[in-house]
């Protein structure tokens, strides 16, 4: 009789695992790029193109995630990260994500780089529910939880920078005249309409607006114009390329305005000492980011491991350059929302975690600045440190 119980109890138990096993294997096949043991993901970066510089942001993703695999991984699973060349070419990155979605059967696409590529293929990914998490982009639209609610921005949207561009102005230069250089698209576009908003009833005013594009060789020509007018102010919503002919070409023809430059070219490495470091003096610029330049960092903990970092696992990237702080950052957001998820992962898991951040305070944020989402309010950032070139670093300010 005990030996009929016995067999009993192990045809139940073998019964119970092969259909544990079953569900196990149902729950993996559901949601593609996920196993016990692994999870895929992609992005999208431009290796080539235009803005190839930005590459290294793509490398130095890579190379945070394999430090985290070395680590043991998150909840026993090792990151593989599929970084893919779109040229930052809208089409290209359509063909790209397409790929990485339907023939790479990734779990989602992390840190793609661009705004005006991202939303090439922001509903097909919000069709398929699949998440488009910490998109670097600063377009404010891309806070809509109702239409695109599998997309999460990474970056603090344009509004909240030029709000404080706009502060600062009305308070320093209340009666300024101010111009406006930008790239002509989305991103572009959204810095010059976020200054009519602001500067709106105020005394200031904007006397002329030059867009750009990208396939330009040169925009001294846009300059020229700019100048012509005796603006006081200048709002330049461009990357660092165009950023640098700026400065160059002003301080040829002897217009010197206070210079404000969006964040993602205001960079003393990439942007400032190939411009002239002289020729950026005094640039007014804002940034979620801790600069590892800054003496007053070199004591700073989270400095010390982001070096650490680079040395290990990217020693050929610059370890100043703000672009590899910011894949630094993003890693550390999205492993916390993996933490988080634990070993019941899932998109659907994923995307409530990473709508519901709480305060998450990511090693190599500035000390105002933590990580909140909310299911209402998407924006990762929700405040800024304005600084100002003093010739050397850009130095934490407060506004007049």
């Amino acid at each position: 009789m005990a030996r009929f119980f016995s067999r009993l109890t192990l045809r139940a138990t073998t019964v119970a695992l092969t259909l544990s096993a079953a569900l196990v294997s149902t729950s993996w096949a559901a949601d593609p790029g996920i196993t016990p043991t692994s999870v895929k993901i992609g992005q999208t970066v431009p290796l080539s193109g235009p803005v190839s510089a930005y590459s290294t942001f793509g490398k130095t993703s890579a190379a945070f995630y394999r430090m985290i695999n070395d680590q043991g991984g998150i909840a026993g699973r090792k990151i593989e990260l599929l970084s893919v060349d779109d040229a930052f070419s809208p089409p290209k990155t359509v063909e790209q994500t397409r790929k990485l979605v339907e023939s790479d059967q990734v779990f989602a696409i992390v840190a793609p780089m661009g705004g005006t590529t991202a939303k090439a293929v922001q509903k097909y990914l919000n069709d398929n529910r699949v998440p488009q998490f910490l998109i670097q982009s600063s377009l404010p639209t891309w806070n809509n939880p109702k239409e695109f609610p599998w997309s999460v921005s990474g970056l603090p949207n344009s509004d909240l920078e030029v709000g404080i561009y706009a502060r600062y102005l009305l308070k320093a230069m209340p009666k300024a005249r101010v111009a406006a250089l930008y790239q002509n698209d989305d991103f572009g576009r959204a810095y010059l309409t976020a200054l009519t908003t602001l500067l709106k009833g105020s005394d200031a005013t904007i006397v002329a607006s030059e867009p750009f594009d990208l396939s330009e060789p040169t925009i001294d020509s846009h300059i020229v114009k700019l100048a012509a007018t005796k603006a006081d102010a200048l709002l330049i919503g461009a990357t660092a390329r165009q950023t640098i002919q700026t400065l160059r070409k002003a301080a040829e023809i002897g217009w010197n305005p206070q210079m404000f430059i969006a964040y993602p070219a205001a960079n003393v490495e990439r942007t400032y000492k190939v411009a002239g470091l002289n020729l950026a003096k005094g640039a007014i610029s804002s940034s979620v980011f801790k600069d590892p330049r800054d003496p007053a960092t070199a004591n700073d903990s989270d400095v010390k491991d982001y070096f650490a970092f680079m040395e290990k696992y990217y020693p050929a990237g610059d370890r100043y350059d703000t672009l590899n702080v910011a894949a630094y950052v993003e890693g550390r957001i999205f492993v916390e929302v993996l933490r988080r998820c634990g070993v019941d992962l899932s998109r659907e898991t994923f995307l409530k975690k990473a709508t519901n951040l709480g305060d998450f305070k990511a090693p190599m944020l500035r000390d105002i600045v933590i990580v909140r989402t909310d299911p209402g309010n998407y924006d990762v950032f929700r405040s800024m440190q304005l600084l100002q070139f003093d010739g050397r670093e850009n130095r934490a300010i407060v506004a007049p």
